[in-house]
């Protein structure tokens, strides 16, 4: 029985006070999915959607019939409003009608505009995800530099440790104790100074996520490393046939020209036309039919006005995109020369720079333990390799962001290529 009861107990206690799988540690979001979330979830692409699809409704409304209308004539009234009294009475139907081609026209003209929509949705996307990856390597250096606090406190605690006993066994001055404790102050400051850090990064990326500002978030990653080389010629080539700004201004001239071709076509004339029973008293029933199109005796209107509009906007489209691919050239040809200039000085620091601050550390460290040097050389060689790990971070940090600025340039991304 008291086995029963034993056993019963502990079921009990796994099924009520042991935390099911869903109810375990909180995802940890990839870059990946923090970009998708984003573009899910952000107001503003949210916002654009519907604007894109208010410019769909538009060329419903762009390609409508006119209404037809229904009229009535009565004429020749003895009195006023006698009806009965009339002498002739008209009843018919009429309805305007455009020359072919210019309701066709008209939807192309809209439709064109709510593609140029598209293209602002596509380069606010571009925008969006160059901020969530900034945000996100931010939250990334803000944590590695924690780790390098975190273990710059533990050498401080060690040599606070080493140089209490040092103070105690006699072999060195009460100063070098104290020193060893401000060292350790310092470290632990720091470690509260890159806390802070992460705390606002996360912040900003709950943002950019639409969630709450501090709710809990966790990240899988790691600031990335450099690939190979592609050739700039080739990237500037992807990004002039890529950016949604180039699209959109494509978009842009091509209305232009079916403006133009709209004021060309006012002088094409629209029809109304007309169908009613005229009935007169005395004589009988009989059909009347009423055909009425206007005279384009003011030619030169749209010539001066539409038409002319339509020549200087072209014009001036032209020039803009002139500039537009100048300066996206530029701005390639700067992100790419930034991704190289930080891959070059992550290989410097992991040939060079790091493994020479962690022996001369090293060495330092050994040197005092025997006495050779004071508590200030090793300090300075402490802080030294704090430095260059943390200068590391930094350059890996630069690298991902100069990625993530040529892939906005270009207008996708890179992932899977060599760079």
């Amino acid at each position: 029985m008291i086995k029963t009861n034993i056993i019963f107990l502990i079921i009990f206690l796994a099924f009520f006070l042991i935390p099911s799988p869903s109810q375990g540690a909180e995802e940890e979001l990839t870059l990946e999915q923090c970009i998708n979330l984003a573009l899910k979830q952000n107001p503003l692409i949210l916002s654009s959607l519907e604007q894109y699809q208010a410019s769909l409704a538009r060329v419903s409304q762009a390609k409508a019939l006119a209404q037809p209308s229904l009229d009535y004539d009565n004429d020749m009234q003895p009195k006023f409003f006698n009806l009965k009294g009339t002498g002739e009475t008209y009843l018919g139907v009429s309805q305007s009608l455009e020359f072919p081609g210019k309701r066709i026209l008209r939807g192309k003209i809209a439709t064109t505009e709510s593609q140029e929509i598209l293209q602002d949705i596509d380069l606010l996307k571009l925008d969006i995800i160059f901020l969530v990856k900034e945000v996100f390597y931010d939250l990334l250096l803000a944590q590695e530099k924690l780790q390098y606090a975190e273990q710059d406190q533990q050498l401080a605690q060690d040599f606070l440790q080493k140089a209490e006993l040092k103070y105690s066994a006699g072999d060195v001055a009460k100063v070098e104790a104290l020193r060893a404790q401000v060292e350790a102050s310092k470290a632990a400051n720091e470690i509260r100074v890159a806390q802070n850090e992460v705390r606002l990064a996360t912040a900003r990326l709950n943002f950019l996520l639409a969630k709450k500002k501090y709710a809990p978030l966790k990240i899988q990653g790691t600031l990335k490393r450099p690939r190979s080389r592609i050739d700039l010629d080739t990237l500037i080539q992807r990004a002039l046939m890529i950016r949604p700004e180039i699209k959109r201004l494509n978009l842009t001239l091509e209305k232009e020209g079916l403006q133009k071709k709209q004021a060309y076509m006012s002088y094409l004339p629209d029809f109304d036309l007309g169908l009613s029973k005229h009935w007169i008293e005395g004589e009988g029933n009989f059909w009347d039919f009423a055909l009425s199109l206007p005279i384009p005796l003011f030619f030169w209107q749209p010539i001066k006005g539409e038409v002319a509009e339509a020549q200087a906007n072209i014009a001036s489209l032209q020039r803009e995109a002139e500039h537009l691919k100048n300066a996206i050239t530029l701005e390639v040809e700067e992100a790419h020369m930034n991704a190289v200039t930080a891959q070059n000085q992550i290989t410097l620091f992991e040939e060079e720079i790091i493994t020479q601050a962690e022996e001369v550390y090293n060495m330092f460290l050994f040197s005092y333990q025997e006495g050779e040097i004071g508590s200030i050389e090793l300090i300075e060689a402490r802080r030294t390799l704090l430095e260059a790990r943390k200068s590391y971070a930094d350059a890996l940090y630069n690298y991902g962001i100069a990625l993530a600025a040529l892939e906005k340039s270009i207008g996708q991304t890179l992932e899977g290529e060599s760079l």
